[in-house]
């Protein structure tokens, strides 16, 4: 198994959602990290679409104009 390099941080979160969140149990490392994996992934796609919007419309088009390619083939 690979060893992960931890980093202390700080952060400033709103009172009654630390609260909750503490008195509820929850891991407030986990969460934050799990929040941020998600955000990383959630702006990591926005940026490859924006990125790739050119070629996906290109494709979209091409599929528009000609159908799936090797269309012609299917049996159904």
């Amino acid at each position: 198994m690979r060893e992960q390099t931890r980093k202390s941080t700080s952060m400033t979160l709103d009172a009654k959602v630390l609260d909750e969140a503490r008195a509820l149990g929850i891991n407030l490392s986990q969460a934050a990290e799990s929040g941020l994996v998600a955000a990383i992934r959630a702006e990591r796609a926005r940026i490859w679409k924006q990125e790739n919007a050119g070629a996906i419309a290109d494709y979209n088009a091409f599929l528009d104009r000609d159908g799936p390619p090797l269309s012609g083939f299917r049996k159904f």
